[in-house]
């Protein structure tokens, strides 16, 4: 019988992180799994809770939003280790491009019998931050700056604080002029925001990458050019479906290695959470992680 630490973020989704792990919990230990809770005072303490944890053995349950699933599970990745998780945040972009059930008992069933699957992740390095390891995407630019101002939000949640936050951003964006390097082939590129995704989903529930996959060993590289803002605002609701990368002012790259500049200070985001200034260099890891779904 697998044996769990499950890694909260108190803070989650309105706090809601504790109470999603009680159904969850309730079932596990029912079915005779062991389930030990240790909760995160940052980030960084949840990237140690959980390479301690997979050390000795356990399965690491991230219990949250995208933040800290992306940093639980770049802390496991390349360890062997398992991985689940046990969605309780904003935007849960990571459980939704898994396909992972919403009910608990889905998703006790999942933890306790499914087969691992690899997937990759992705090394993000930048001279002005650390290196760290993310699992959905990299994002430089006005959905960088959105999503800022979405984590700042306070009355509104989900998938509204992002459609505000996109709204404040983009009323004050000019466009960057960029220089995307995708496997030492420069590319250049005038517009909103450039997109290196694992994951097709970002933004809380928005289809960035429609084609993108978990465990191909390649990121699709997504770029917004310029275009006036009320067609920015049309393209902003086709995220839904991804049918915005249809139109002629989105591009669309695959590659291994990304690399982002720009001709002036432009934000650059990953997972919801990360948060520092271009350039950046993205990098697959093909198979880096053992994920449970």
């Amino acid at each position: 019988m697998r044996q769990f630490t499950a890694v909260v973020n108190p803070t989650a989704g309105g706090s809601t992180g504790a109470a999603a792990l009680l159904a969850v919990a309730r079932l596990l230990r029912e079915a005779g799994a062991e389930l030990e809770t240790e909760y995160s005072r940052s980030l960084a303490h949840a990237h140690d809770i959980a390479r301690q944890a997979g050390e000795r053995g356990r399965v690491v349950l991230a219990v949250g939003g995208d933040g800290i699933t992306g940093r639980v599970g770049g802390a496991l990745s390349g360890t062997g280790a398992l991985f689940g998780l046990v969605p309780a945040g904003r935007g849960n972009d990571f459980a939704r491009a898994l396909g992972l059930p919403a009910d608990p008992v889905g998703l006790a069933r999942v933890l306790l019998h499914h087969e691992p699957r690899p997937v990759d992740a992705i090394e993000v390095s930048s001279a002005l931050h650390d290196r760290t390891v993310v699992l959905g995407s990299v994002y430089a630019g006005v959905d960088a700056l959105a999503n800022r101002r979405a984590n700042q939000a306070r009355l509104l949640r989900g998938t509204a604080s992002y459609y505000a936050g996109g709204l404040r951003a983009v009323a004050t964006w000019r466009p960057v002029r960029y220089r995307v390097t995708v496997d030492g082939e420069e590319h250049s590129h005038t517009g909103y925001t450039v997109v290196a995704a694992n994951s097709g989903y970002y933004g809380s529930g928005r289809l960035i990458a429609p084609d993108a996959r978990l465990d191909d060993g390649l990121l699709d590289v997504v770029m917004i050019r310029e275009a006036p803002r009320l067609l920015f605002f049309a393209l902003m609701n086709e995220l839904r479906s991804g049918a915005h990368v249809h139109r002629p002012e989105v591009r669309v790259l695959r590659g291994r290695e990304i690399r982002v500049e720009a001709d002036r200070t432009v934000p650059y985001g990953a997972d919801g959470e990360v948060e520092a200034q271009l350039p950046v260099t993205a990098r697959v890891l093909p198979g880096a992680l053992r994920v449970l779904s």
